[in-house]
């Protein structure tokens, strides 16, 4: 996703300054998708200058005249054209894999502190999501959120229980890992029944191709 794509979206439910922007990047999709405010308007300024957006200047008596930018119908067909793009997703990168790819070139206690500080990492991350479930769940249930649609707010919430199933399944995966070292175990897939034993070196064929 690009930042351009994800300002066009907020756009499209109306007019806004960038920094209103900022706060509504802070509050829904920031958990993945964070943008500061000096990318935000640089992004609005390449949006206006491509014809996907407009601005209007707001003349304040007391304070710094606004911004205000709206969603052209350019900017408008391009969102759409996004949306429903088909094409793969890109390519995913992760430095943390590959320090773990290479992790075995670490001591043993080496590799632990590395998984137990991810450990750790990730259940703060978790117990973050879980207040901001918790915060969101009890606004809609108030009706705090009164002007947005039940099927707007579904979607939204989506991208957060995404969040929430992802990374409790890794702090399972990480508290399974250090269990392992400990152990110095190096059985993988520990719940798979085909997995190899631990002193198996059979390491470049998967179970099927052992049938």
């Amino acid at each position: 996703m690009s930042l351009e794509h994800a300002i066009l979206g907020f756009l499209n439910y109306g007019p806004s300054t960038g920094y209103d922007l900022k706060k509504v990047f802070d509050q829904s999709v920031n958990h993945f998708w964070p943008a500061d405010r000096s990318q935000i308007y640089r992004t609005l300024s390449r949006l206006s200058d491509d014809g996907l957006a407009t601005v209007e200047v707001v003349h304040q008596e007391d304070a710094p005249d606004r911004k205000v930018y709206y969603i052209t119908d350019k900017g408008k067909e391009e969102l759409r054209t996004w949306l429903t793009d088909s094409s793969a997703a890109d390519c995913v990168r992760s430095v943390e894999l590959v320090r773990v790819f290479f992790a075995g070139q670490l001591s043993q206690e080496q590799a632990l502190e590395m998984f137990r500080r991810g450990l750790r990492w990730y259940r703060e991350t978790l117990a973050a999501y879980y207040a901001m479930r918790d915060k969101s769940l009890r606004a809609l249930s108030a009706g705090e959120d009164g002007e947005v649609s039940v099927r707007d707010a579904f979607f939204w919430q989506l991208t957060l229980e995404n969040g929430v199933a992802a990374t409790e399944a890794l702090v399972a995966w990480l508290e399974s890992v250090i269990g392992r070292l400990e152990r110095e175990d190096y059985t993988v897939f520990p719940d798979y029944s085909c997995a190899p034993t631990s002193d198996s070196t059979d390491y470049g064929t998967f179970p099927e191709d052992r049938v």
